[in-house]
């Protein structure tokens, strides 16, 4: 999807339809909010025919034909939908104060987004890359190799390092780690850094069930050999339900993981 500051310039005359309220059942949550041009559209409010009935109201107001500055659409059969809430709308016509105050906004999610650390960018690496690239996450791959770095997604950060494991301490808590480097005496050293960490949401590392007992045998002798640990670790990543080893599938099964992963912990820090 295009970034916002460029939908903005590109469409200044637009409607900002967002959710202000929400009864039962409904697609998003409110202060959902999407922008709607004669011609474009970023963002959605959760999609089907109350969508299209929003986008319909949207542009008649910006034709100076009709439309309202709100509405409350109840999501059942009458309009084809079957949630069973209610949602209602707001619209407004773009000035540079709400231009300012959404950028303001859409920063200030950016700089809550989950932080997700990628140590390696092999063939693994740049497909889970890929995968996240769309999620409303911060990914950052660590490499070693500069060569490694090159063709990911442009929302990927990067960092170059030589020593990828003293990079761990500064994740902030609630974050993952995946392992994926090319050396397995590098993916244990940045394990035991993850592993003695009990603040982030999600580790895990590629390999096989022969490689976490290598690990586990090799945490006990370098003093990181609590049960805890090991238990905290996902190992192999991307689970057994799918067996198939092309990095395309291990990374759509691994990204269900982290997701699954942040969820959890963000419901263990709300309680």
């Amino acid at each position: 999807m295009t970034d916002l500051p460029t939908f903005l310039a590109a469409h200044p005359n637009s409607i900002l339809v967002d959710i202000t309220g929400t009864q039962g059942s409904t697609p998003r949550e409110a202060g959902t909010f999407m922008l709607v041009s004669s011609t474009a559209l970023w963002g959605t409010i959760g999609g089907g025919q109350f969508e299209f009935m929003a986008i319909a109201n949207a542009r008649e107001m910006l034709a100076g034909t009709g439309g309202t500055a709100a509405m409350d659409i109840p999501l059942g059969p009458e309009i084809g939908q079957c949630c069973g809430g209610r949602t209602q709308l707001r619209f407004r016509r773009l000035t540079q104060p709400l231009k300012d105050e959404l950028e303001a906004k859409l920063a200030g999610e950016i700089e809550r987004l989950p932080e997700v650390y990628l140590f390696g960018a092999g063939h693994v690496g740049r497909a889970l890359a890929a995968a996240l690239a769309p999620l409303p996450l911060s990914v950052t791959i660590v490499e070693t190799r500069q060569d490694e770095l090159a063709n990911l997604p442009a929302e990927t950060k990067t960092r170059l390092v030589p020593m990828p494991e003293a990079l761990v301490k500064d994740i902030p808590a609630g974050g993952a780690v995946v392992i994926l480097t090319h050396d397995h005496a590098l993916d244990f050293l940045i394990a035991r850094e993850a592993l003695d960490r009990s603040d982030l949401a999600y580790t895990g590392m590629i390999g096989s069930a022969t490689k976490r007992a290598t690990l586990a045998s090799w945490l006990s002798r370098e003093g990181g050999g609590e049960r805890a640990w090991i238990e905290r670790l996902t190992l192999p990543i991307g689970g057994a339900a799918v067996r198939d080893k092309r990095p395309e599938v291990i990374a759509a099964m691994t990204a269900a993981e982290i997701l699954t992963a942040l969820g959890a912990y963000r419901m263990r820090s709300s309680s």
